[in-house]
């Protein structure tokens, strides 16, 4: 089968008072197109790109499927609280679940520029969140993946990017101590995920050792932003493998 290009419509051809919605397929039916697809992210995302109607639908039902299915047990959690939905919306969170968001010079990682791209299956961890809390704010639940490992990259060495999100940031130990601590935010960078600003916890010290030991990385070169969405994304340098085991054991 060819590959398909789809053009970005910006004005709605399925809105609710369109006349052709009258012979379009019902939303039931698109669920349960997708839903025998298994939720593939590429092509719901390709459907979003066709109209806003599509966008929609995209956004409160299918990405929502897609991340229940890729993370029951986590989307389970983040969703306890009682809210119907999670922060920063679900396409959101989906894309954090599947993208390594990479970087670029000059911006929030500024010294290595590595594209961003998609991962097969990546850990999210509630346990190893905890080694990226202060101890203050430890009741926090906070889930962080694995590093996204970029090996050899010149000068840098061998480096990492990690991703996470909190459950129910807004009322979170850490929003409150950035609060309190009169964190900045980033001027210009933006969350890759929601487009939400940005607090940067280095600058905040609030990074404890333990998150190095975690990802087997140097202590002084991580570094991690939340935004206000409470999506997470950090850039580690990592140790040798017999360094990074040595490490992990004095944890």
């Amino acid at each position: 089968m060819g590959t398909m290009i789809l053009t970005k419509q910006y004005r709605c051809i399925h809105s609710a008072s369109c006349q052709c919605t009258k012979g379009h397929l019902s939303e039931d039916v698109i669920f349960l197109v997708f839903q025998h697809m298994n939720w593939n992210p590429k092509t719901i995302a390709a459907l979003s790109c066709t109209c806003k109607w599509f966008d929609d639908l995209a956004k409160r039902v299918l990405w929502k499927e897609f991340c229940r299915t890729r993370a029951p047990k986590m989307m389970i959690d983040l969703q306890s609280s009682g809210s119907h939905s999670v922060d920063g919306n679900w396409r959101a969170l989906g894309k954090l679940l599947i993208y390594c968001s990479g970087c670029k010079k000059g911006s929030l990682f500024n010294s290595i520029q590595i594209p961003g791209h998609f991962v097969h299956r990546t850990r999210f961890s509630r346990t190893s969140g905890k080694s990226f809390l202060l101890p203050q704010c430890r009741t926090d639940v906070l889930y962080v993946s694995d590093p996204c490992e970029h090996l050899d990259q010149g000068e840098e060495g061998d480096v990492g990017f990690f991703r996470g999100v909190f459950k129910s940031f807004s009322m979170s130990k850490v929003r409150k101590m950035l609060i309190k601590r009169g964190a900045q935010l980033h001027p210009t960078e933006v969350c890759p995920y929601c487009k939400a600003k940005l607090w940067s916890m280095l600058q905040a010290k609030m990074i404890p050792q333990s998150a190095s030991c975690r990802l087997g990385a140097y202590e002084d070169c991580i570094e991690y932003f939340v935004c206000l969405n409470g999506h997470v994304l950090g850039f580690c340098t990592l140790l040798p493998l017999s360094d990074s085991e040595e490490a992990s054991e004095t944890e």
